[in-house]
């Protein structure tokens, strides 16, 4: 079996088995019926094989994989409560899967075609990923686009978070111990010290981050409930692909959809919704409501008549 492919057989078992238990011949027919391992070329797959790949996705995905020794001799997914369900993990499978698709065929560029835009600050994640496990001071450049400046920090890093297909390293600043966030495009000259430091930070970001939009500072507001109402097209975009992991649809008419939140109103959310124009309308809160009135209402000043 090819060395490389064991990422699809991962990802192939738990979709397999988070549809329903199977024994080790259900499987096996299921494996070997793929696309993937028809594509692959690939016509066995052993009980060995299986073990092995189990014992891997607990340790990769914390996912615990058990086997009904009693009875139809099923394999199953224990089943965890929603909220410990890890999207993080969600999506290294979906990465995994595209990854594979793309090793297996070369000919992809004739098929796949990706955004233009190029990521930037990605070079340094594995280097951060490393001081944060390991808890090495950091020393870096920041670029801040507000001020147009350049300034050296010094951190303790403490976690990375996706945000709007940008990365943003979530750190103690240790001139002010404040909690801050640093985009990673935006990082230059990053040096991992030998400097490990001693503090036992008790964040809890999985909770720091639950009512969160974005990435933007989380102290100075308290999360609200904020209702939308949206016009029937573009409500059925915003029900397939959800907001917010808060999003909760309480009424639909035949020309509009609502939709229920509870977030902080930051402003990365604000411009969220000032980017869907006429199609999307804030009902509550009032202090929300007169923000983006506000904002439009200086849109609107640009483009007066006389230019």
């Amino acid at each position: 079996m090819k060395k490389d492919f064991y990422l699809t057989r991962y990802a192939l078992i738990i979709k397999k088995l988070e549809s329903a238990p199977a024994n080790y011949s259900q499987l096996e027919e299921y494996l070997l019926n793929s696309f993937e391992f028809q594509d692959a070329g690939i016509k066995s797959y052993s009980i060995r094989t299986l073990q092995r790949d189990i014992r891997e996705i607990s340790n990769l995905f914390n996912l615990s994989i058990h086997n009904k020794k009693k009875g139809d001799n099923r394999y199953y997914i224990e089943s965890r409560p929603m909220m410990e369900v890890d999207e993080y993990n969600q999506k290294l499978l979906e990465s995994f899967q595209v990854s594979n698709a793309l090793n297996v065929h070369p000919d992809f560029a004739d098929f796949i075609f990706f955004e233009s835009r190029k990521p930037t600050g990605v070079e340094h994640f594995y280097d951060l990923f490393f001081a944060i496990r390991n808890k090495r001071v950091v020393t870096f450049e920041h670029y801040n686009y507000k001020n147009k400046l350049m300034t050296s920090r010094k951190v303790h890093p403490l976690a990375l978070k996706e945000s709007k297909d940008r990365w943003y390293l979530i750190a103690i600043d240790t001139k002010d111990k404040a909690l801050k966030s640093f985009g990673l495009d935006r990082i230059n000259y990053l040096d991992v010290t030998k400097n490990k430091f001693r503090e036992k930070y008790k964040f809890n970001f999985r909770e720091h981050f639950k009512n969160a939009f974005g990435v933007m500072n989380l102290t100075e507001q308290n999360p609200q409930r904020i209702v939308l109402k949206c016009s029937r097209h573009q409500g059925e975009y915003i029900r397939s692909f959800a907001l917010h992991q808060s999003q909760k649809e309480t009424r639909e008419t035949p020309e509009e959809i609502y939709f229920e939140f509870f977030l902080h109103p930051t402003y990365d959310f604000m411009q969220e919704i000032l980017s869907y124009g006429k199609e999307v309308t804030v009902l509550e809160p009032k202090t929300l409501v007169d923000e983006i009135r506000t904002h439009l209402q200086a849109s609107l000043g640009n483009y007066s008549e006389e230019l």
